[in-house]
């Protein structure tokens, strides 16, 4: 992420003077001593005072815009009685100038509240002086005064509102750009993190059934002196071999071609129709370790077309179907495994897999655990619910998955 564009800090109290306020402080005490030099000041002087003090008020106005920066209300505060005394003994242009400055920098760098007051003050000053003016001095030159004292403070004062809105506005409009993209970065990453989830549930789902078969009859083949039933374990070896394969390369021909714009489907979804061949394939594979696996379709006949589930509740239920019989096959007892899927309330989808548990010495294939993991993200992405364990019955322990997904659920697949 790129770093924010430079914004003008905010004054620090006790911070040194800025480089460029010390130019514009030297720069215009020296210019004050020229004008002085030159006798170019003006103004008749007031109250007696002598015409010196001008250069006092010069000292102190150079003195307020070193400050005006670091510390622009005390700034002001030198500035104010500043212009009063060089009023007083006999104007310097240069005083007047700095003093003006010194009003946008207060402005500018001050405190928020001190810059929606200063604008709003020197309105007020403007008006009340042009108006005292005018009751003591009765000539059409006080309209000329009070345009004058505007351009000291008013002008300023206003100019520098502007620009620090300006400013205000920028720097918020950055951050916002800055939240936005760290927002955005945060929904990548959890995009990636999905989608990398996602194609670890499916790559356990394709082969985590047909390496299963493949362990349990390599086992038995190993085990087993008889030529015909080894013969019958390689035949298994061989096609679930063939048929993991074919899988992976269908998976990889998905993440391949998942940018282009074909518009074409690179390969069909499995659906709950392919439910039967799957519970036959683990009928075979099971048959060796004294497993019958039976499919009881319970769904309504008539709403096959008309109330079809989504794809992905039609996914979602074949991959926990497919992954219980995997787990079947590892860890069942012998007896049987019955797969049994319905519609329930509401339309929902029920799938229920039971199969006959009991204390073994070990599992017939080693497993990763993930499988339960695998159709727990799977329901909680449809919305549905989820549970797996083992339970007691008249016919002894098993071990039963029990899924609801509902008939409107929205996956991630897609």
């Amino acid at each position: 992420m790129n770093a924010p564009s430079p914004v003008a800090p905010a004054p620090v109290a006790g911070a040194r003077p800025h480089r460029h306020d010390v130019l514009a402080a030297g720069g215009g005490l020296a210019g004050g001593l020229v004008l002085w030099a030159l006798g170019l000041y003006g103004g008749p002087p007031l109250l007696g005072l002598p015409p010196a003090l001008t250069l006092l008020a010069l000292t102190v106005m150079a003195a307020a815009e070193l400050l005006r920066r670091a510390a622009p209300l005390a700034a002001l505060a030198l500035a104010l009685p500043a212009l009063a005394l060089d009023s007083c003994a006999g104007t310097l242009a240069a005083t007047v100038l700095m003093f003006t400055d010194v009003v946008y920098a207060a402005v500018l760098y001050g405190p928020p509240a001190a810059a929606r007051r200063i604008p709003v003050a020197s309105v007020l000053l403007t008006v009340l002086a042009t108006a005292v003016t005018a009751v003591f001095w009765h000539s059409p030159q006080v309209v000329l005064i009070g345009i004058v004292i505007a351009l000291v403070t008013v002008a300023p004062a206003w100019t520098g509102l502007v620009v620090r809105d300006h400013r205000d506005s920028a720097q918020a409009a950055r951050l916002r750009a800055e939240q936005t993209a760290l927002l955005a970065e945060m929904d990548r990453a959890q995009a990636v993190a999905g989608e990398r989830a996602r194609m670890a549930r499916e790559l356990h789902d394709l082969v985590a059934n047909h390496l299963s078969a493949i362990a349990i009859h390599a086992t038995a083949a190993q085990t087993l002196d008889e030529p015909a039933a080894t013969r019958a374990a390689l035949g298994v070896i061989r096609e679930n071999s063939v048929q993991g394969l074919a899988e992976m390369r269908r998976l990889i021909g998905l993440l391949r071609d998942a940018n282009t714009t074909t518009g074409e489907e690179p390969a069909a979804t499995p659906t709950l129709d392919g439910l039967a061949a799957l519970v036959a394939q683990a009928r075979a594979n099971g048959a060796a370790s004294g497993l019958e696996f039976v499919l009881d379709d319970a769904r309504r006949p008539a709403g096959r077309d008309a109330e079809k589930p989504p794809a992905p509740v039609e996914l979602a239920a074949y991959r926990i179907v497919q992954e219980s019989l995997t787990n079947a096959l590892k860890h069942a007892a012998p007896g049987e495994v019955r797969v049994r899927i319905a519609h329930g309330a509401g339309g929902a989808l029920a799938v229920t897999v039971r199969s006959p548990y009991a204390d073994r010495p070990g599992p017939r294939a080693p497993g990763s655990g993930a499988g339960l993991v695998g159709m727990r993200e799977r329901i909680a992405l449809l919305g549905g619910e989820f549970d797996a364990g083992p339970e007691g019955g008249p016919d002894g322990s098993v071990w039963l998955v029990r899924a609801a997904l509902p008939a409107g659920g929205e996956g991630e697949q897609r």
